[in-house]
């Protein structure tokens, strides 16, 4: 779908592209994994939005069930919509992220989401696949891409919560039974990552004999990698020296996510990472202002920092530079 932008200058009318995660991972795979990022408010629509430009990358935003909640789902829909009309170049998805499914049947209702995540991980494997399959069959009737997940990741993340010895990696051969049963568009892998939201204990690290084994039963199938932030320590740091208590913190090492997209991840979650830059501003202003009590030099600052993240991160990716060719490839068809 296309956002579109009145012109009156006479000039060719540039459109954003909202297009369906499937499209994107089409062109990714095998080559860079599009990076995709949790928002709930207007600054970090702006910061995410603008690092993409800035990085020429596409992307995808991430809507979990909390951020639909925490203003009101039609407050953060427009603040994307808006930001669509800001930057015209922008190619992206709209994505629900761990949807259970009455939300991913809202989602798909709504006419704005290209793409939902189905999350039934915690039930058993047919019950997974029963509850997958009807989605599936909602969303693909209006056009719409579904992830789905196998394997339980460790961590916390809103309301999910797994403890470190209720983790369970993907198994190959179930990934393989799963897709053709379900005939969702890609996959969420366990595959060594965790959820995080403000605890992070030991050394995060890919499985990547794993990956190796999934991909060789679903060659060209798109795989996803959630709870892959990297959690920078000199983040943590600063953070730390303005007042905060975040300790024992670790997360997936950034030099991971090129070799995984090569092995078929064309999507990879980064979410906490963007939280702990609005903490490390919004503390570090805060500190050295104390009589301050306006929020939007903060938030200036916030936007600024975060497009520099997200542009970062698309590099790390391999996304950054690609959304010519992605637009000419989309144009094509």
């Amino acid at each position: 779908m296309r956002l579109e932008r009145p012109d009156t200058t006479g000039a060719p009318k540039l459109t954003t592209m909202i297009v369906t995660t499937a499209q994107l991972f089409k062109h990714a795979y095998g080559k860079y994994a599009v990076g995709a990022y949790n928002i709930n408010n207007a600054e970090q629509a702006m910061g995410l939005f603008r690092g993409a430009i800035e990085s020429q990358a596409p992307f995808i935003i991430q809507i979990s069930k909390g951020a639909r909640s925490y203003t009101d789902k039609r407050m953060l829909e427009a603040i994307i919509r808006a930001a669509g009309d800001i930057f015209p170049e922008a190619i992206f998805a709209v994505h629900l992220d761990h949807g259970d499914e009455a939300t991913c049947y809202d989602c798909i209702d709504s006419g704005f989401f290209s793409s939902v995540m189905i999350d039934a991980s915690h039930d058993p494997f047919e019950k997974n696949v029963e509850i997958t399959k009807r989605v599936v069959e909602r969303a693909h009737a209006k056009g719409i891409s579904v992830e789905a997940e196998l394997g339980m990741l460790g961590g916390v993340e809103e309301d999910i919560k797994v403890e470190d010895g209720h983790a369970t990696l993907t198994d190959p051969a179930e990934a393989e039974d799963f897709v053709k049963k379900t005939g969702c568009d890609s996959l969420a892998c366990a595959i060594g990552t965790s959820h995080g939201a403000f605890k992070f204990k030991g050394k995060q690290s890919l499985h990547f004999d794993v990956l190796e084994k999934i991909k060789a039963r679903l060659p060209g199938f798109p795989l996803v990698m959630h709870g892959s932030s990297s959690v920078p320590q000199d983040e943590v740091a600063r953070i730390n020296a303005a007042g905060g208590k975040i300790a024992d913190s670790s997360g997936v090492d950034v030099k991971e996510y090129l070799p995984a997209a090569k092995l078929g991840v064309t999507k990879i979650n980064i979410d906490t990472d963007g939280r702990l830059v609005w903490t490390r501003v919004h503390r570090e202003f805060f500190r050295d202002k104390p009589s301050e009590f306006d929020f939007r030099p903060p938030g200036k600052i916030f936007i600024a920092e975060y497009a520099k993240f997200i542009a970062s991160r698309n590099q790390l990716l391999g996304s950054a530079g690609q959304l010519e060719d992605l637009r000419k490839s989309l144009s094509a068809k």
